[in-house]
């Protein structure tokens, strides 16, 4: 048999947990097939067989969480060539030889197993139980050890579970309540906040929407974040699309978009203040003399910060062809870790969404992200006597205040105002 293990996903990530399983037991699959889909904190990865066979055994359940190295699944690799041929009498002796060693095993694994669980039983009173319906059990609030075991081996699957926690409900329902129980339950329904008496829907919260949720809480607990705002004219930028749109599209198959300019104004930027392209080690600030600029996209399973390498050394058209290759592989699930690593500085574009202004939170261990927003006419003085309707938006910059003092903040916006409002200069500044 060949074990199927989760492979090495990333430096920080040692964990996931089985998303999917693409294939079943006793389907043939080919080497580089993909037979299971893991969702870690960054991104869905699926993992390939190493070798040609049939599915034998799948050891782990959608939900359950996994380890690296840890085993999930088997493989027959001798399962073709029986199927395939070799003789009538070859196969029934490979069967009969198979089905009494299958049996010794089976009859080996039930002793063991209700040895072992004797043993469990009489000194930690812990109840054998898959994975999966331990994982159940904590969900539903059961106790294992009232739980009936429908398998012959004493084992408590996911299905007794419940069942038995459906058939405490129904017990309940015929009992009246008494005091202690009617406390408790509108503690509980206090501690949730939710009517029981109005239609709900209790959704398990994704493994990357947990990790979202417990960084940016982290952030703003170990961080010192302040956000600073100003605001841009937009015209000189929306001239030279007009003007070069076509063009530029012509020759390097791609839109001149908004982004381009962001991204060599920030870099423009990052280069007169180093102290917004570092992190905090201990007691050290590390200066990154590097540019990799993460650009925030919305994904169905939550935000994702894929990173445009070396913007410094890149064009407009390479940035832009970067920033749509990453798109895609968002819509398409097919973001890769490696994709995800190693970003100096974030910008996130809150205006596609209509934000006329916004407050980002930190991509830690980044200190700082830029925020851009709705592109609105507003009517703007000239000098004392002219107005004008020009298309503004407002920026805004959140940065870590333990190494970057406020003036260093506000200078850093105001340049990237200078930029974006002189675009040519973005052709020798960024």
């Amino acid at each position: 048999m060949i074990e199927i293990k989760v492979p090495e996903l990333a430096e920080s990530i040692s964990e996931g947990t089985i998303a999917e399983w693409l294939v079943s037991v006793g389907e043939q699959v080919n080497k580089g097939d993909y037979i299971v889909e893991l969702e870690t904190d960054k991104v869905n990865v699926q993992v390939s067989a190493e070798n040609d066979g049939v599915i034998h055994e799948l050891l782990k359940e959608p939900g359950d969480t996994v380890e690296v190295g840890e085993v999930i699944a088997t493989i027959n690799e001798n399962a073709g060539e029986e199927a395939s041929g070799g003789g009538e009498q070859q196969i029934q002796e490979r069967s009969q030889s198979e089905s009494k060693r299958e049996k010794e095993e089976k009859s080996e694994e039930i002793t063991t197993t209700k040895t072992a669980f004797k043993e469990e039983q009489n000194e930690t009173n812990r109840p054998i139980a898959s994975p999966a319906a331990r994982k159940l059990a904590r969900e539903l609030g059961v106790d294992l050890t009232q739980v009936k075991a429908s398998d012959p081996l004493g084992r408590v699957r996911s299905e007794d579970v419940k069942g038995h926690a459906n058939q405490s409900r129904a017990d309940k329902a015929d009992k009246p309540q008494s005091i202690d129980k009617k406390t408790s339950s509108e503690q509980k329904s206090k501690k949730s906040d939710v009517k029981t008496d109005k239609p709900v829907e209790r959704v398990k919260m994704s493994r990357r929407r947990q990790t979202i949720a417990k960084r940016l809480v982290e952030v703003q607990h170990t961080a010192a974040m302040l956000t600073t705002y100003n605001e841009v004219d937009m015209t000189a930028i929306n001239d030279i699309r007009k003007r070069r749109k076509e063009k530029f599209l012509e020759q390097n198959d791609v839109k001149l978009g908004y982004m381009s300019f962001f991204t060599k104004a920030v870099v423009g930027a990052l280069k007169k203040f180093p102290r917004l392209n570092a992190e905090i080690q201990g007691d050290e600030i590390l200066l990154k003399r590097f540019y990799d600029i993460g650009i925030a996209v919305g994904a169905e399973e939550g935000l994702v910060v894929p990173v445009v390498r070396n913007a410094d050394q890149l064009s407009f058209a390479e940035i832009e062809r970067n920033i749509k290759s990453l798109s895609k592989k968002v819509q398409s699930k097919k973001l890769t870790i490696e994709d995800l690593q190693g970003g100096t500085f974030t910008i996130t574009n809150g205006g596609i969404f209509g934000s006329l202004m916004s407050s980002p939170i930190l991509n830690a261990p980044q200190v700082g992200i830029l925020g851009m927003h709705k592109i609105q006419w507003r009517p703007i003085a000239i000098d004392d006597e002219r107005m004008e309707n020009r298309p503004m938006m407002y920026i805004a910059l959140s940065y870590d205040h333990r190494i970057v003092d406020g003036s260093e903040a506000v200078s850093f916006l105001v340049r990237i105002k200078e930029l974006l409002e002189d675009p040519e200069s973005l052709l020798l500044e960024g």
